[in-house]
């Protein structure tokens, strides 16, 4: 019963511009995202935590997009909740769940409170904001929900522990909404990007990594993927390179021991530069 989008034509007369909800929307793949959609005639509703959030309005503005921002830390469930509430305002039609925070290094030296701001940001509020948003669409009849997974996902996270982890229930949660939503208009799709390049490295401490310092994927073309399976409702994909695509086929048949062992290889601090395997 599910149906793709079709992307609203802003000269139609009585035509309503669908909206789109994008979190963590300030810079890399959230900028792309959101930029995607107001390309396409989507009025826009962008959240981060930062002051880039208002640079970020004023560069899709010139799309000729509607832009709102909501300013709000989505480690904390109050902010979360300002965030629904706005989405309730404005009945957003799509909404992209891409806030994310990671944090390299080997889980017993790395500092607690890093570890639950990664928790708090790509797991909690994934759930607290999907709650109120599915049940908005259910009522409307219609809707899209997207998470920003990741290849990571697929493997045990050896020296990026946690953020794997909180990757691995975010692409679970999101094929279990699948399957729940399936006789309805609403539809979930979840992509699962490789190392992009954008700043996550640096925030997540893994600069002197094998993974921090190879060449990256363009996040506006992994956002471009990424807009196109949501309004095609597709369920998920792995977005970016041709490399990255082949990646996510090989870990689908890797044993977890051979996935964690190349892992450590890739996330491992001071291997920055490491020709090995």
């Amino acid at each position: 019963m599910n149906t793709p989008h079709t992307t609203p034509d802003p000269g139609e007369p009585g035509s309503r511009r669908l909206v789109a909800l994008v979190t963590g929307a300030s810079r890399g793949i959230g900028f792309e995202l959101a930029r995607q959609f107001a390309e396409h005639g989507y009025d826009l509703l962008i959240n981060a935590e930062d002051e880039a959030l208002e640079d970020a309005a004023r560069r899709l503005r010139e799309t000729g997009a509607d832009v709102r921002t909501v300013r709000a830390d989505l480690r904390d469930p109050e902010e979360v909740a300002r965030v629904a509430a706005a989405a309730a305002e404005f009945a957003v039609d799509v909404a992209a769940l891409n806030a994310g925070v990671g944090r390299g290094g080997a889980f017993a030296d790395t500092d607690p409170a890093d570890d639950r701001e990664v928790i708090d940001l790509n797991v909690t509020s994934t759930v607290l904001l999907a709650k109120p948003l599915l049940r908005g669409m259910l009522e409307r009849g219609e809707g899209r929900l997207l998470f920003t997974s990741s290849i990571a996902s697929l493997s045990p996270g050896s020296f990026q522990s946690v953020y794997n982890a909180s990757k691995s229930f975010v692409q679970s949660f999101a094929q279990a909404l699948q399957e729940e939503l399936k006789d309805t208009a609403v539809t979930v799709t979840s992509f699962m990007p490789g190392p992009t390049d954008t700043d996550f490295f640096r925030r997540a401490g893994m600069e002197d990594t094998k993974i921090g310092t190879m060449e990256k994927d363009d996040p506006a073309e992994v956002a471009r993927q990424a807009f196109e399976a949501v309004t095609k409702g597709r369920r998920k994909l792995v977005t970016g390179s041709a490399q990255t695509k082949a990646q996510g086929t090989v870990q689908k048949v890797l044993p977890d021991k051979v996935k964690g062992l190349f892992h450590r290889k890739m996330a491992e601090p001071g291997r920055a530069g490491d020709e090995s395997g």
